[in-house]
């Protein structure tokens, strides 16, 4: 049996030092009530760049600039020890973390941000890093498009772990690659939320036969800094839930067991199975038994991207 533990809390908004800090509190808090795995959700840190959806796509440039170069400043270089932290407090309390970043990239022209997923295993080190597949209309003007480097799952002591990000769990053949590998617990952090985004992922808990933890942003008007430029504009009602989270444990079938946790700050614990996802399949196994790889197959491309090659 495995302890889950999501977390659903505003990020210190742009503030990615103290974020993390907020993000080990938050670990060692779950850990005190015997959390084996501890969840955050998209770009917890340093937040997600929840203006693209009330600036013109294109337009405000001045503004788009000036919050862009505060995303970009707070991005996790991850070859860096901006994730120290977090690394030291998994291994400290042996457990597995998944929390979604802005990733800065920083192989090619460092300035390259993505919308990044990582997991963390109980002896702290990095297991995996996904980055967003496609980013979401606006979003394009803020991520690049990762690849299927980081197309994986994972073995960790709270079962085999992968995960996909708010919308690119629409993309069929994405979520095929993680049944094929023999997902239990699918993880899927989000900016999305409602009744219509946890139908949704029912499904994709019926579909493979997996758990499914919907991992959801929490952010309010008063979480907006009062130095974020425009904000009397963009964010003027401080009650204004611009996001209400409704973090959600789905069991294989499609039962919700835990949440949604709904316009509220916390933690949403639940006990899992993990072998339950291996039993749920005796009906339907779309990547096994109830595939048709005589008719249908997925070919997918697990190398590295570079615009670049040097050769010596």
């Amino acid at each position: 049996m495995t302890q889950l533990a999501i977390v659903q809390t505003s990020p210190v908004f742009l503030d990615k030092i103290k974020t993390i800090e907020l993000a080990v509190s938050k670990v060692e808090e779950a850990a005190q009530n015997g959390a084996d795995l501890v969840v955050f959700t998209e770009t917890f840190i340093p937040g997600y760049p929840t203006w693209i959806w009330r600036l013109r796509p294109g337009g405000d440039w001045n503004l788009s600039e000036q919050l862009h170069e505060r995303l970009l400043n707070n991005a996790v270089n991850m070859e860096s020890d901006d994730l120290a932290p977090l690394y030291e407090v998994a291994n400290q309390h042996q457990l597995t973390i998944v929390c979604g970043i802005e990733e800065r990239d920083n192989e090619l022209s460092r300035s390259t941000l993505y919308n990044s997923v990582i997991v963390i295993g109980p002896d702290g080190t990095l297991l995996n890093k996904h980055r967003k597949l496609m980013p979401t209309n606006p979003e394009r003007m803020v991520w690049g498009f990762g690849d299927g480097s980081g197309l994986k799952v994972v073995d960790t002591p709270a079962g085999r772990v992968g995960s996909l990000t708010c919308w690119e769990n629409y993309m069929p053949l994405a979520r095929y690659s993680l049944y094929s590998q023999g997902v239990e617990l699918y993880i899927a952090p989000t900016y999305d939320s409602g009744d219509d985004w946890i139908s949704s992922l029912r499904h994709i808990a019926r579909e493979g036969c997996c758990w499914v933890v919907g991992s959801g942003n929490l952010m309010k008007g008063s979480d907006i800094p009062d130095d974020f430029p425009e904000k009397e504009n963009l964010y003027p009602d401080a009650d204004e839930w611009v996001n209400p989270g409704d973090s959600v444990v789905i069991a294989p079938g499609g039962e919700i067991v835990a949440g949604p946790l709904r316009q509220q700050d916390g933690i949403l614990y639940c006990d899992i199975d993990p072998e339950k996802a291996g039993i749920a399949k005796r009906a339907m196994d779309v990547a096994g038994h109830y595939s048709r790889p005589d008719i249908f197959q997925l070919h997918v491309n697990t190398a590295t991207q570079s615009s670049v090659v040097f050769e010596k």
